[in-house]
């Protein structure tokens, strides 16, 4: 009883309030740099390449990943007031268990994939993904909220929430439809837009292509894995304190 009580005290008290005006601050600063993206980022007609117009800002995986930030962090945040973040609750409130399931399949590998994709194509030639002449109308604050803050608090809130991860094949799932949906609407904008949406495919001939996106969803992959193996490394005792009341409420059960 006192691991139990020692191990819920992270989600209670101080450490709590804290984590929960980090959610609503997250929440509040994603939200903001959607709205700000739609609303105020506009591109002039000499910037934008034939056949751009289509699909609009929704043709980019980071605006996917905004859009997904701001609505997890949303969820934790009402987790906050109205679910629970405790180890092991009598009763699994289900806005935890969405909470739970969309940082393991979505919020975790595709922030960290567009966050480390993003900063290693700028290193090599920041032309094929973010050209200097974007500058002018891409705020580098906003350009740092897409992202860089999106692996910081990724990592942050990784490290502050316990929750265990679903079954692989429950979480690989999910991923997988998410990054298989964004990857058909890539090839819905070149059918109907006739442009690719990162001019990095561009320069890449059809088995280039291939190699590409299976390297993208392998890294997605590894991304999904690396965080279930970062959850389990920090959150060892409280995954341990969770199987032994799982176990021990089994076994009631079978007692009656």
């Amino acid at each position: 009883m006192a691991k139990s009580k020692q191990n819920d005290g992270y989600q209670r008290g101080v450490y709590g309030a804290l984590r929960t005006l980090m959610h609503f601050i997250v929440a509040v600063q994603f939200t903001y740099a959607v709205y700000y993206d739609f609303t105020y980022v506009h591109f002039p007609p000499g910037m934008m390449r034939p056949g751009g117009e289509f699909g609009g800002k929704l043709k980019y995986l980071t605006v996917w990943d905004a859009i997904l930030q701001a609505l997890y962090f949303t969820i934790c945040l009402l987790n906050d007031f109205i679910g629970t973040n405790e180890v092991a609750p009598k009763r699994m409130p289900l806005i935890r268990k969405v909470k739970d399931y969309m940082l393991a399949a979505f919020a975790f590998p595709v922030a960290l994939n567009v966050g480390v994709t993003f900063w290693t194509l700028m290193a090599i030639d920041r032309e094929l993904v973010f050209p200097k002449a974007l500058d002018a109308v891409f705020p580098g604050w906003l350009n740092h909220v897409m992202h860089t803050n999106i692996v910081i608090f990724m990592v942050i809130e990784i490290c502050t929430s316990f929750r265990q991860y679903p079954t692989r094949k429950a979480g690989l799932t999910g991923l997988g439809i998410f990054m298989a949906s964004y990857l058909g609407w890539l090839h819905v904008v070149r059918h109907f837009g006739g442009i690719w949406v990162y001019p990095v495919l561009d320069v890449l001939n059809l088995p280039q292509r291939v190699v590409f996106f299976a390297v993208s969803l392998g890294f997605c992959v590894g991304l999904y894995l690396l965080g279930e193996f970062f959850n389990n490394l920090i959150w060892t005792k409280e995954l341990k304190q969770l199987r032994t009341a799982t176990s021990a409420g089994a076994a009631s059960k079978k007692t009656k």
